[in-house]
């Protein structure tokens, strides 16, 4: 068993027990469920911001603890602050010490898109991205079917919100596309044995749409890799591990954006 199944069959356990305690009723009464989401094409595209998707990620299944005691309010309004483009903050418990409240705490201080980082699996977590404050969901490719990937995609678009499809190879990318998707995320990382490398980015640019916008995830650790993956049509960067493993995340996110430009 990968470590992905480890985490989607633990998904299946916390999703039932979700639905135990929170109703869809309770969570459409939720305070954040009926604000109109911001757009993740408005701000990756905006020239005044730098297409960086800053994450807030505490550890990983890979790494371990990568940094336990930062503080999520302040990481990520040092991460808006530095110019990022949307934020993205893990709310997986088992694997990663990430939490709801992590991204309903965020949504308070912050007035840029946020991304629900977690394993989409049901409906359920859907509607509940939208209650805890989240503007954009994740949907990967490897871990649901191409029926799942357009139902979940249909849902969230009729509460306007974002989404962003993960894939990590050609044969996910071709039987994935739906078009209530915004933006197709090239995860740089194997989720089966979560090896990276940013060629996985270059590899598929030419093969996703120009209907989307084109996301590179994972294994960006060099500023000089944003301009080679702009110029081959990437809009926006997903970065968390080489932010979060300094002390002072926002701080490295800021010198990052100096030795772009």
């Amino acid at each position: 068993m990968t470590i992905l199944d480890r985490i989607v069959q633990q998904k299946q356990k916390e999703v039932e027990a979700g639905k135990n305690r929170f109703s869809y009723m309770r969570l459409e009464e939720a305070e954040h469920f009926h604000r109109t989401p911001y757009s993740l094409k408005q701000f990756l595209t905006d020239p005044a911001r730098t297409g960086i998707i800053a994450e807030f990620k505490r550890r990983s299944p890979s790494k371990g603890v990568i940094n336990g005691e930062a503080d999520v309010m302040e990481v990520t309004q040092a991460y808006n602050a530095a110019g990022a483009s949307a934020l993205s903050v893990l709310t997986d418990l088992q694997f990663f010490m990430g939490r709801k409240r992590d991204l309903t705490k965020a949504r308070r201080v912050n007035d840029i898109p946020i991304l629900r980082k977690d394993f989409m699996i049901d409906e359920y977590q859907i509607v509940e991205a939208k209650a805890i404050g989240a503007d954009i969901i994740l949907l990967i490719a490897a871990i649901l079917t191409p029926e799942q990937i357009k139902r979940f995609a249909d849902l969230a678009k009729g509460m306007e919100m974002s989404v962003l499809l993960e894939v990590h190879n050609l044969e996910e990318l071709q039987r994935s596309l739906t078009p209530n998707l915004d933006a197709i995320g090239v995860n740089n990382r194997n989720l089966a044995d979560f090896t990276v490398s940013v060629d996985t980015s270059f590899q598929l640019a030419e093969h996703i749409p120009n209907d989307f916008l084109k996301v590179s995830e994972s294994a960006i650790s060099d500023p000089a890799i944003i301009n080679q993956l702009r110029q081959a049509g990437f809009n926006g960067f997903l970065i968390g591990e080489n932010f979060m493993k300094q002390a002072e995340p926002g701080r490295a996110m800021e010198a990052f954006v100096r030795e772009m430009r």
